[in-house]
């Protein structure tokens, strides 16, 4: 064997683990900031039950957890979705709406599910085949979902159909007293379905190599177009889901919910180590992302403090995650 042929693989081996090291870099991070901050808060102000206080991250934030499987789809493939906080907020209209109608229950839950993709199938048409940059569609977007909402009704809607109540206020005891809500186990069940289509199918794999650089991924056969315009119908979809989990915990339907959700989707999944410019990504990390975003949530209840420090102490972590990225891909580029 010559020098020339030893020394390739082992160059391509080191190659490859520099790329893994750069791509779990952000996740890893994220994961323990978190632990920290948590760690932190319950030694600071002693909760009496630690594992409630993590469960209630879970209970709070069920569906921004669910909004940032589907902003994780779309910023893998470099694009962004602004719309999502709006089409939460029409989501609970809607619902709302046709249940004072008199719908029937699983009805109205089935149109909003249909509208919800169907928005963002729309918005991935006009950026695909009409070249129209994400963020000008997804305004747009955003702009006719919460036109909807007022369209609709702009006063508070109450929602009292007893099947929805059960749901929203019923606990789920895992051990002990310990508990969740169901909004919780739809959480987890699009957070599991997520990671698996991204992870384990052919679908999954288009996403990521269309961020990655499409013009390799077309070459390869893998049907980009589809993907780019399916991650918005996945987001759409997320952010029907998302509203619709909001509406059980409220109990109503409100066209100024979702204000600024979009925003909280998209920090999260950069501070779980989502890359802005795609390719890079986990939906689980986007999940650490959330909770690291409830758990500055829970230091700032605690310590009575004003609301808008929820809002600077975000800011300050998504700027310290953008610029973490942008060393990750100097050094893996």
């Amino acid at each position: 064997m010559s020098v020339q042929t030893a020394v390739r693989p082992r160059a391509v081996g080191a190659e490859l683990i520099r790329r893994a090291r750069g791509r779990y870099l952000s996740p890893l991070a994220s994961l323990v900031l978190f632990a920290v901050l948590f760690l932190a808060v319950i030694a600071r102000y002693e909760f009496a039950s630690p594992a409630q206080v993590f469960l209630n991250l879970l209970v709070d934030n069920a569906y921004l957890i669910v909004l940032a499987v589907g902003m994780t789809f779309v910023i893998l493939t470099g694009g962004i979705d602004l719309s999502v906080g709006a089409v939460v907020a029409l989501s609970t209209v809607i619902l709302a709406t046709t249940l004072r109608a008199g719908w029937p229950m699983p009805l109205a839950v089935a149109v909003v599910l249909v509208v919800g993709p169907t928005l963002g199938l729309m918005m991935g048409l006009v950026i695909e085949y009409f070249d129209v940059q994400p963020f000008i569609a997804t305004l747009a977007g955003m702009f006719l979902a919460r036109g909807l909402c007022y369209v609709l009704s702009v006063d508070s809607l109450p929602i009292t159909d007893p099947a929805l109540r059960v749901f929203g206020l019923n606990y789920v005891y895992l051990y002990d007293d310990k508990f969740i809500r169901w909004s919780v186990v739809v959480a987890l069940v699009v957070v599991a379905v997520g990671a698996y289509v991204l992870h384990k199918t052919r679908f999954g794999r288009t996403v990521y190599a269309v961020g990655g650089n499409r013009q390799s991924a077309q070459l390869m056969g893998l049907d980009a177009a589809r993907a780019n315009v399916s991650v918005y119908a996945i987001s759409g979809l997320c952010a029907a889901i998302a509203g619709l989990l909001l509406a059980v915990q409220k109990l109503s339907g409100y066209s100024l919910n979702g204000i600024g959700l979009e925003l909280d989707a998209i920090a999260a999944a950069v501070i779980g180590g989502v890359l802005l410019s795609g390719g890079v990504g986990f939906v689980l990390g986007s999940v650490v992302g959330v909770l690291v975003l409830g758990t500055i949530q829970t230091f700032v209840t605690a310590a009575n403090l004003d609301s808008y420090w929820t809002r600077i102490m975000t800011g300050a972590l998504l700027l310290v995650f953008v610029l973490v990225q942008r060393l990750v891909v100097r050094k893996t580029g």
